[in-house]
């Protein structure tokens, strides 16, 4: 999926021709291709090896890289710690010359989670064995602690920015609007009254600030319930807004708050059920836990009622500083004790297995991976107390080191998104516009971001056009912060068809697809969603504008300003193309394109997920037709029948261990 967005667009944003061409940050300086390899981890530097160019290379990543995750997708034996290292490996080795279209926050996410996967997938290629192994719960924890340094900092960084749209209360009245991409249900979400969108706020702060501290949670019950308010805070980002894979892969991590229980209870199977007594001890102890949750939030936003709030929150930015100083350092321990648990759980798992070979194995594989996990988690406590100075500051120095070590290799980062509201005063947008006389312009309108005000918006996730979220980061400031609009300028006054697809996939629909424009320019505006009618009726445009300044002036080729900021910038070519590559391979990969050219990514992605959902649910029904689940029988009907079919005189138990939990098989094969 993520590779397949990739590979379209590629090519006008990394090609010979593109935007910011890949070559120009591989340095071939004469040292050795491991020492190139140790500065820069990229698999981009064995292109030479193969005859292909910077950019061919990394068309071949993409299209390696899908047809891997396909695979896994597909094939059960596929989904091991080799595929996933392989997957993981790829897509560093694109990220460490992607630059500005590819430095998101999710993108290095995508990396860590990619790494904790070759730590909790089998070995299984190697081995050939996919039996639950005993350290599966120290390497899935990873996961689990992952998500609550997501969340929680995601909730924190909205308090420390000191924006006061969050502060106030009022960020979710601007935030629909104002989004990279909204959706067509963001119009309907910004309607809403006033008070439910500061609810809203409240309700954004708690299940990112207060709820994550339940993952760590003794009390299954409230892990559920964590789960559940995640998903459901995922979900509502989904529909009012495209986030591309983010949502779906923070869903992933939320499985790791599920038990075999509650998956049971999903698949419908009877389960042990505790003593009355003391599940009602359990269910008053979670009873509380919610109520001083929503006590908490009733008194820290003064929500006298359920109609009247304050402008600003009912605390300071001082006792939230404090409040932050006072529970970093115990979030910290509480994983610790937590992993450590997990640790000791699973080496008496490990001491309990029949066999001295086993056991020696089983013991020797705890050892690596809980090593690894307890490595892991150590040097993310380096981007997770970035929140925190005096945290930081806290820490071990041999930390920071270990952390500078492998930061080239994006094994962890630091997270906090929305940290600020934007467009409070309107929605900044960036409209270029062409001409081949200098007197009538025509806008030149993008697929997918806000420019036509009766074009409704659209839904492309989990594609992510990330030339569309460039041209909104550039709205934000002014063209100097935006080297790369410059190369955009430039490569379409050349006419340059890789980069015109990045803005509209059919060719035709581009207003100077017969002949480049003689001349461009770019202005800002600010855009707001309409309202409904006073009659209740809606408008026939999404979008209403109004003209802000200049962005950039009115160029051409030749253009001395043009001239001049492609020579600060170092756009202007440092070094004539390598020749196009005529291998087997290369020819291989511009087939593919040439196949994939005139496509819209976003359906293109859909067509692929529903294609692999329809195997695997085909190959759910042919797996259930061939192992029939057997009906569940009563407890005299199950001792009676095995008294009938074991033979008198055998043993009563047959010495096998017993099947591993449901989710513990999940755990294997995610």
């Amino acid at each position: 999926m993520l590779f397949g967005s990739c590979f379209c667009l590629f090519l006008g944003l990394y090609g010979n021709d593109g935007l910011l061409p890949a070559r120009w940050q591989l340095r071939y300086s004469g040292k050795s291709l491991w020492e190139l390899l140790l500065s820069s981890p990229s698999l981009l530097w064995l292109g030479p090896q193969l005859g292909l160019d910077t950019h061919t290379a990394m068309e071949l990543l993409c299209l390696v890289g899908a047809a891997l995750s396909l695979a896994a997708m597909l094939v059960e034996a596929l989904r091991d710690s080799v595929v996933f290292f392989c997957l993981w490996a790829l897509y560093l080795s694109m990220c460490q010359v992607g630059q500005v279209f590819l430095y998101f926050q999710w993108d290095n996410l995508l990396l860590e989670v990619g790494f904790l996967c070759v730590l909790v997938a089998p070995l299984t290629l190697i081995r050939g064995s996919r039996g639950v192994r005993e350290h599966d719960r120290v390497t899935f924890w990873l996961l689990r602690w992952l998500l609550f340094r997501l969340m929680f900092a995601s909730g924190v960084v909205k308090l420390t920015s000191r924006c006061p749209t969050w502060w106030g209360l009022t960020a979710l009245t601007y935030h629909y609007e104002t989004q990279c991409i909204p959706t067509q249900l963001a119009w309907y979400a910004h309607q809403l009254p006033v008070w439910w969108q500061k609810l809203s706020v409240v309700g954004t702060f708690v299940f990112e600030i207060a709820v994550p501290l339940l993952v760590f949670s003794p009390l299954r019950r409230l892990r559920l319930g964590a789960f559940y308010l995640q998903v459901l805070l995922q979900v509502l980002i989904i529909l009012t807004g495209n986030y591309n894979f983010f949502n779906l892969l923070t869903l992933a991590l939320c499985l790791s708050l599920l038990d075999d229980q509650h998956v049971n209870f999903w698949r419908r199977k009877a389960d042990k059920i505790n003593s009355k007594l003391w599940s009602w001890f359990l269910y008053l102890l979670e009873l509380t836990v919610w109520s001083l949750m929503i006590f908490g939030s009733i008194v820290c936003f003064d929500l006298n009622s359920l109609f009247t709030f304050l402008s600003f929150s009912a605390f300071t930015y001082h006792q939230f500083n404090q409040f932050l100083k006072t529970v970093t350092i115990p979030a910290i321990w509480i994983g610790v004790l937590s992993l450590t648990w997990e640790m000791i759980t699973a080496m008496f798992r490990c001491a309990c297995v029949s066999g001295f070979l086993k056991r020696f194995w089983g013991t020797v594989q705890w050892t690596v991976f809980a090593t690894a996990a307890a490595a892991m988690f150590t040097i993310s406590l380096v981007p997770f107390t970035y929140m925190e100075y005096d945290s930081n500051a806290r820490l071990w120095p041999g930390v920071h080191r270990a952390y500078e070590l492998v930061d080239r290799y994006q094994l962890v980062g630091s997270y906090g998104l929305f940290r600020r509201m934007t467009g409070v005063g309107g929605r900044p947008e960036v409209v270029i516009e062409g001409s081949n006389d200098a007197v009538s312009w025509t806008e030149i309108e993008f697929m997918y971001k806000p420019g036509n005000l009766s074009a409704p918006p659209a839904a492309v996730a989990p594609h992510q056009p990330r030339l569309d979220w460039q041209m909104w980061f550039a709205a934000l400031g002014d063209q100097t912060q935006s080297p790369w609009f410059t190369s955009l300028m430039y490569r379409l006054l050349q006419g340059k068809q890789d980069v015109i697809e990045l803005i509209q996939t059919d060719v035709s629909k581009y207003p100077f697809h017969q002949q480049p424009p003689a001349y461009l320019r770019a202005h800002r505006y600010r855009y707001w969603f309409t309202e409904p009618k006073p009659d209740g009726s809606y408008p026939q445009r999404w979008w209403r504008r109004v003209y802000d300044e200049e962005f950039y002036p009115t160029v051409h080729l030749g253009n001395t300003f043009l001239e001049s900021m492609l020579s600060q910038y170092g756009l202007k070519d440092k070094s004539p193309p390598r020749r196009m590559s005529n291998t087997t391979v290369a020819q291989a990969v511009r087939w593919v394109r040439s196949q994939a050219r005139g496509v819209p990514t976003h359906i293109l992605i859909w067509t692929l997920i529903a294609c692999s959902a329809t195997l695997c649910l085909l190959q759910g029904l042919q797996n259930r037709n061939n192992h029939p689940e057997r009906t569940p029988l009563t407890h005299e009907a199950t001792v009676k029948e095995y008294t009938e079919h074991v033979p008198k005189g055998s043993a009563d138990h047959s010495g096998k261990p017993d099947e591993p939990g449901t989710f513990e098989k999940m755990q294997v094969n995610l």
